[in-house]
Formats: C-alpha cells, sequence, structure tokens
C-alpha cells in the first residue's frame, strides 16, 4: 500500500497522547493500521503546561503507532480543547453589490471574514466560524443561498473562541516532535463525528465527551452544529476526589475508580469491602465500595448538572431546539458503571454510550472502537477527508517548474474562491505562522 495513503490523527489530552494511522478502504469505511498511546505529562485540563514533557509524550505516541503500523508519520491532523475555549453566537450581515446576479461561494466567504473582524478579549482568537443559517433578503430558514438571487445576505453564526498561546504551543509541540501540522480541529467536533450518525444530528442530540481533564459539549440539531462548551472538569476530579476521601495515592484511586468505581451508590451493600495495600510495611486499608461510590457519586452529579446547565441554555425544552436524539456519552470517562443510568435520571434525556465503531471497518483492531478513542478516530476521520487537497498539493510541488513559481502569487490571491472552510484557511495561516517563527 502507498505510504501516501495514510492519514494520521493525534488527541492531545489531559491523561493521554494518542496517535491513530488509517486510511480509507474500497467500501469507503476507515482501516486502522497503527495505533499508539503514551502517558500525558506536560497537559492540564486540556492546555499545554509543560512543553518538554509534552514533546516526549507526543514523540512516544507516534513511534508506537509508526511501529505498529510499519510507516513513517509525516503530518497530522491535531484536536483543541481545553477550558480556555468558549463560544458565541453571532449574527452578521452583507449588502451585495449587484441584487441580479445570484449568490455565489465569493459571497459566503465575504460574509465569513466579516465575522472573523470582530473584536476579541486581549490574547483570543477566533478559531472557528460556523454559518448556522442564512436570511437573503429577509427570507429565513435558508440552508444553502448559493444560486439564489437576492441584495442582503445575513447569517447566524457559531464562533469559538480560543487562547491564542494555548494554540501556538500545542503547535509548537507537534512541530518540535518532528511533524508537521497538516490541520487542526475542535475536538468535540471530531469526537461528535466519530460517534453520532447524521440522523441522530438531524433529530437534535447531545454528544458529551467526558476526558481526563475537560468535558466537552457538541449539540446538533437539523444536522447544524449549535452549540459548543468545554466544562474544566473531568474524570482526574473524581480520581482526585477518592484520592482524598479515601486517604490512599493517586495511582490506587485511578485503579479502584475504573475497577470498583460506580456512579449509583444505591447498588453497593453495606459489607462489600475492597482492600489497598498499605505503603512500606504500613498496614493495608479497608473501603467500602458504598463509601467509593458515594465520592464518585458526588463530583460525577457535579459534572452532569453543569453540562445540563450548558444544554439548557442551549433551550432544549423549547419545542424548535428540542433534542429528539438525547444525549450520546463517549471518552473515557463515560465508561464509568452506571453513569447512563444517573445521565438519564438527571436530565431526564435518553442516553447511549458512544462507540466509535460506525464508520471503522470490520477488522480494524477492537481497542480503538472504545470511548476512550472517539477523538482520535474523529480526527483521523477529518484527516483522511481533507487528504485529497493534500495530496494534490503535493503532486504538484513535484512537478514544479520555473512558470509555475512565477505564478505561485497569483494562486495564493484566487485561494479564497476555492470552497474550503474558513478553519482550514485559519489552519493554514497558524502553520504558516509556526514556519516563520522557527
Amino acid at each position: 500500500m502507498n505510504q501516501e495513503n495514510y492519514s494520521v490523527g493525534l488527541d492531545i489530552g489531559t491523561t493521554k497522547i494518542v496517535a491513530i494511522i488509517g486510511r480509507k478502504n474500497e467500501y469507503g469505511k476507515i482501516e486502522v493500521v497503527g495505533l499508539g498511546r503514551s502517558k500525558s505529562l506536560g497537559v492540564h485540563r486540556g492546555v499545554v503546561n509543560n512543553i518538554t514533557q509534552t514533546i516526549q509524550s507526543i514523540q512516544q505516541a507516534v513511534s508506537e503507532a509508526e511501529a505498529d503500523a510499519g510507516a513513517k508519520i509525516e503530518k497530522v491532523v491535531v484536536g483543541i480543547a481545553g477550558q480556555h475555549i468558549r463560544s458565541l453566537q453571532h449574527s452578521d450581515y452583507i449588502t451585495r453589490a449587484n441584487a441580479e446576479e445570484v449568490i455565489d461561494q465569493d459571497d459566503l466567504d465575504k460574509l465569513n471574514a466579516q465575522v472573523y473582524k470582530l473584536v476579541m478579549l486581549p490574547g483570543e482568537e477566533i478559531i472557528h466560524v460556523l454559518p448556522q443559517e442564512y436570511k437573503v433578503d429577509g427570507q429565513a430558514e435558508i440552508r444553502e443561498p448559493i444560486g439564489m438571487y437576492g441584495g442582503r445576505l445575513e447569517a447566524n453564526f457559531h464562533v469559538v473562541v480560543g487562547q491564542v498561546s494555548s494554540i501556538k504551543n500545542i503547535g509548537r509541540c507537534v512541530k518540535s516532535a518532528g511533524i508537521d501540522l497538516a490541520n487542526i480541529t475542535l475536538e468535540p467536533v471530531a469526537s461528535a463525528d466519530a460517534v453520532l450518525s447524521q440522523e441522530e444530528k438531524e433529530a437534535g442530540v447531545a454528544m458529551i465527551d467526558i476526558g481526563g481533564g475537560t468535558t466537552d459539549l457538541a449539540i446538533y440539531k437539523d444536522g447544524i452544529i449549535r452549540h459548543t462548551a468545554v466544562i474544566p472538569f473531568g474524570g482526574n476530579v473524581i480520581t482526585e476526589d477518592i484520592k482524598e476521601g479515601c486517604s490512599i495515592i493517586e495511582k490506587q484511586a485511578e485503579l479502584l475508580k475504573i475497577k470498583f468505581g460506580s456512579a449509583w451508590p444505591g447498588e453497593n451493600k453495606d459489607n462489600e469491602i475492597v482492600s489497598i495495600p498499605g505503603l512500606r510495611g504500613r498496614e493495608p486499608k479497608e473501603i467500602t465500595l458504598k463509601n467509593l461510590s458515594r465520592i464518585i457519586h458526588a463530583r460525577v452529579v457535579e459534572i452532569v448538572e453543569q453540562v445540563y446547565m450548558e444544554i439548557k441554555n442551549y433551550g432544549h425544552e423549547d419545542q424548535k431546539k428540542k433534542l429528539i436524539a438525547g444525549i450520546v456519552l463517549t471518552g473515557g470517562g463515560s465508561q464509568l458503571k452506571h453513569l447512563k443510568q444517573l445521565v438519564e435520571y438527571i436530565t431526564g434525556m435518553d442516553t447511549r454510550i458512544g462507540y466509535p465503531n460506525e464508520h471503522l471497518a470490520g477488522d480494524s483492531n477492537e481497542e480503538v472502537t472504545s470511548p476512550l478513542y472517539a477523538t482520535g478516530v474523529g480526527l483521523l476521520m477529518n484527516a483522511i477527508n481533507s487528504q485529497p487537497r493534500v495530496q494534490t498539493e503535493v503532486t504538484s510541488s513535484d512537478q514544479t517548474t520555473e512558470e509555475e513559481v512565477v505564478d505561485e502569487p497569483i494562486e495564493a490571491e484566487e485561494k479564497p474562491k476555492k470552497p474550503i472552510s474558513f478553519f482550514e484557511r485559519w489552519a493554514e495561516k497558524f502553520i504558516r505562522f509556526l514556519d516563520d517563527a522557527e
């Protein structure tokens, strides 16, 4: 198999860094050929706080994936999340010079470009500008305005904003690990692509990705992303609570959570006890599973209620915004026992666990179908979908002549006319910035 057909998704999380190498097979499904995973040491709540350790963790995950696939990783699509991410709704419009001409991609690009000029707080930058619905001369609820006549083009946008420094630090870590950055994607969007079906996105669904450091939320309705949020709590806070509540070390607390943890305290009897080895010859500690579940339950309720508040802020109780498909839980934290039942109890919404297996080929590594790898699979999907554009660029650069070099600036001027997303364009601009910084 030609190595150029491989794509790579890199998930830089708070507890783990995952590199997934894959390709699309003849049936349009994704075949995972390499998986690498390392402990994330330099990331706190989705934000890099130790560059050196993060670079080492990335290199370890990448070399493991390369050994698994027998291929060399050159470019990756990286996910971005963290507590610095916030979103807002914005409406904007343009007045077209000639209402007798039909609306084309240039008009949409012009409207999107206008949103990018919004003044943000110091140190913040717009990452995503996601058009939701358009209005043409006051006619509302238009999904696709291209080809229509009109003088005033208006749209509602979902705007995602992040800290410039946090974004640059992730880019710097990837570059320093010896890998090129192909694109950057918002992690809740990547996870949603991996675990949600098109029907769910149409009906209305809230995807909750419970990671180690953060819990990400993405709400879809009528096939369009409507709301995103990052809550700065995840599985690590639960582990920390167990550590403090039971007076044990972190490693033991994590093992307790995975093996015996439950989000529903009523499920354990009072006489169910687990014994933890003491430190350096000390007496072993005896912990009741009921007490363990109480500690977990208290923190999980707090996280779920915060997420539910975000869902209510979106206005899901309104008939027009009703989320018929309910909630889809994914991420490592979603594997906690009885979490699905607790979420249903708190929110009153239908809930299921999201596995990223819908888009994977049947013979894929079973480990990859775990909710733990939802973001990684989503980033790999993004890498595969954007690959043809990257490949044509590679091919054309191999056959560059002097004439083509002269023509290059003209091509750059015409670039906005290509129907590529503004986020892709932003990613390209950011990658150029990193190259210049070197």
